[in-house]
């Protein structure tokens, strides 16, 4: 039995989804002709109480564009050190908008208000960048899945609006935030100016993430996202496994936290293993105590078990649980877990 834990972006189309993408209707996108995508960005407008949305092939277009739209050259925007539009978009920040990051060194992947008010660089000082955006992600993936605090991102909306900075949400798992808080994705919606939310991660899309904001940041949206390179002709075909995912796939998350927090209470009783990060939705950040066991070794014997997990660099492990983990493998990885202990 293979086990792939490698991320949550692994998963393939059930035989539901792809019945619904095969008798979508499609048209073309290009040139807003598609019904099922116009669905699609309708749909997801709706849910987070905005005024429009934008379907993109991936999330990481949907943030570069955002970036894109809330900036000049020469800005900066302000993120935590862990910040997926800083880490893991290849630099994209500075090669498509030319705009600059100044790091905040937060917790696990979230700064405080505090710390981005510290943050602003003067608006009249003109040797440093003028500060223009704020980015958040949330959850955070190289925090661990970890959660924001509601209140402190509504503290941050403040400190956004004394200095007149636009507010973004790389919500690429914000779903499982949701989920796992049981907060209104409304509120949300009221909080941020854009947002950013992916359709192949947690809800097992095979493709698609979705831009939403008010009309003018979208329309400004459709032009960039054309610039990048990514309007797409006949693509209700992705956007009809969109909608089917928002119907059938959004609750059963809480099964993916579950399965995480298991597997972290096995990992804590092994002696091999040095630390276990706060594990609140589907993503487990670990680390092996390398006197005890090394690195290489375990993933050695997990590979010699069909199981599959990724390093993250530092000598932090990760595990990520998903929809096609099903509760047989769920058993069969807790038991090779602790034989290897």
């Amino acid at each position: 039995m293979e086990i792939n834990l490698i991320s949550d972006t692994v998963t393939k189309p059930s035989t539901e989804m792809l019945e619904a993408m095969m008798n979508a209707k499609v048209g073309d996108d290009v040139f807003k002709n598609d019904p099922t995508v116009n669905e699609l960005e309708s749909k997801v407008a709706e849910y987070f109480g905005m005024e429009a949305a934008l379907f993109f092939p991936s999330g990481t277009m949907t943030n570069q564009t955002a970036i894109k739209i809330h900036t000049q050259p020469g800005d900066q925007l302000i993120c935590d050190k862990y910040a997926h539009v800083y880490n893991y978009e290849g630099g994209g920040v500075s090669f498509n908008s030319g705009v600059s990051c100044k790091l905040v060194d937060g917790d696990r992947g979230m700064m405080t208000a505090e710390q981005v008010r510290a943050s602003i660089n003067p608006p009249d000082f003109y040797h440093s960048p003028l500060t223009s955006l704020v980015c958040i992600e949330n959850t955070t993936n190289k925090g661990g899945g970890a959660c924001w605090d509601f209140e402190e991102l509504r503290k941050i909306r403040k400190v956004c609006d004394g200095h007149n900075l636009k507010y973004h949400l790389d919500g690429a798992r914000l779903w499982n935030a949701l989920v796992k808080k049981g907060e209104d994705p409304k509120a949300y919606g009221q909080l941020f100016d854009t947002i950013s939310v992916c359709l192949s991660k947690g809800l097992g899309c095979p493709v698609g993430s979705v831009l939403v904001g008010n009309k003018e940041a979208i329309d400004k949206a459709i032009r960039i996202r054309k610039i990048f390179g990514g309007g797409m002709r006949q693509s209700g075909y992705l956007a009809a496994a969109g909608i089917y995912a928002l119907e059938n796939n959004v609750e059963r998350l809480a099964e993916d936290h579950k399965k995480a927090g298991e597997i972290g209470e096995v990992l804590k009783s092994l002696d091999f293993i040095k630390k276990v990060e706060p594990i609140e939705t589907n993503i487990i950040i670990f680390e092996i105590d390398e006197s005890k066991m090394s690195s290489e070794v375990f993933l050695e014997k997990l590979t010699e078990n069909q199981v599959s997990i990724i390093g993250m660099g530092q000598g932090k492990l990760r595990i990520v649980t998903h929809l096609d983990y099903t509760d047989d493998m769920h058993e069969q990885f807790l038991k090779i877990l602790k034989a290897i202990g």
